[in-house]
């Protein structure tokens, strides 16, 4: 027997041949608005969006952030060099800067130890009230700095009600100090021990590992990178504070005098391209020890991914 016929009316046109007399116009109409379709661009279409997004903010950065510092830059270089080298080598500028930095250094690594227990605290430990210490952390961001120095005077300056006196001392400079920058390592830590997987710390202690040991050599790898930048933060902060400083340190030449009050001294006394070669030289020194944190912080969470 011979194989049925085969009607070619019914089979469709998919390769741009010439179809079937029946159906031949409307395959090559269909092939057209294929070929119409393919040929069109469809990767390059420029996206709009990030690129505002992106400008927006370099113009932002710039105006809040850049052309400051370049002014003040600036403004240091107007004497010339001399004078910005006298200016920055003054012995009452020299030791406002060394007081500054030794303090701000000595603050910050406080926090990092302090911060890292709070933070703990917070996280792993349940207690009554535990809701209100979490929220007076962040009281130093709330409250005005000079409304913290004038109550840290009260509170531990000649009429201490509890009988610690620390006001015109350096001690009395660090407490100002650990005060407004007792937030930024605790709230870097808190996040990133809340997300740490419990099992690690578990398969540590199946095997007879102690708590310190876990904690020195399971979880404190982790929190190393968030620890690095609330350090970075605080640091930065107590460099630059002033108005925790300026009513109990006492503003003494020499003994209490920090950095940020010697350059407003300066501008009260109208030398403010004085003023400016103390800030550019407390700026590279921050911004230096700000880089090196970061570099060691991206090394800590490159060797524990």
């Amino acid at each position: 027997m011979s194989p049925p016929p085969t009607d070619t009316r019914l089979v469709p046109e998919t390769d741009g041949a010439p179809a079937a007399a029946a159906g031949a116009p409307a395959s090559v109409g269909t092939a057209k608005r294929r070929r119409r379709t393919v040929s069109r661009p469809a990767g390059k279409r420029v996206r709009t969006g990030p690129l505002v997004v992106g400008g927006l903010s370099v113009a932002w950065l710039t105006l809040i952030v850049l052309i400051p510092l370049a002014a003040v830059v600036v403004r240091s270089f107007e004497g010339g060099i001399s004078e910005f080298v006298d200016a920055i080598t003054n012995p009452q500028a020299v030791a406002a800067m060394r007081l500054t930095l030794i303090v701000s250094i000595v603050v910050a690594a406080i926090d990092a130890v302090m911060g890292v227990l709070i933070a703990w605290v917070l996280v792993r430990d349940e207690f009554k009230g535990k809701a209100l210490v979490n929220g007076l952390i962040d009281l130093p961001f709330a409250l005005p700095t000079i409304v913290a120095g004038l109550t840290l005077l009260a509170l531990y300056g000649n009429t201490s009600p509890v009988g610690i006196n620390v006001a015109y001392t350096q001690a009395g400079v660090a407490l100002a100090l650990l005060f407004v920058t007792l937030p930024f390592v605790v709230r870097a830590v808190q996040p990133v021990l809340m997300s740490l997987d419990r099992e690690a710390e578990e398969a540590a202690a199946s095997l007879g590992a102690g708590q310190i040991y876990t904690f020195r050599r399971v979880i404190l790898p982790a929190l190393k990178p968030a620890i690095l930048a609330g350090v970075a933060l605080a640091f930065g902060r107590a460099v630059g504070e002033f108005g925790a400083i300026v009513l109990i340190s006492g503003n003494i030449p020499f003994k209490t005098e920090v950095a940020s009050v010697f350059v407003y001294s300066r501008i009260e006394s109208d030398a403010a391209t004085s003023a400016a070669a103390v800030s550019v030289v407390l700026l590279a020194i921050s911004f230096v020890m700000l880089l090196g944190i970061s570099y060691y912080a991206r090394r800590s969470e490159r060797s524990t991914a």
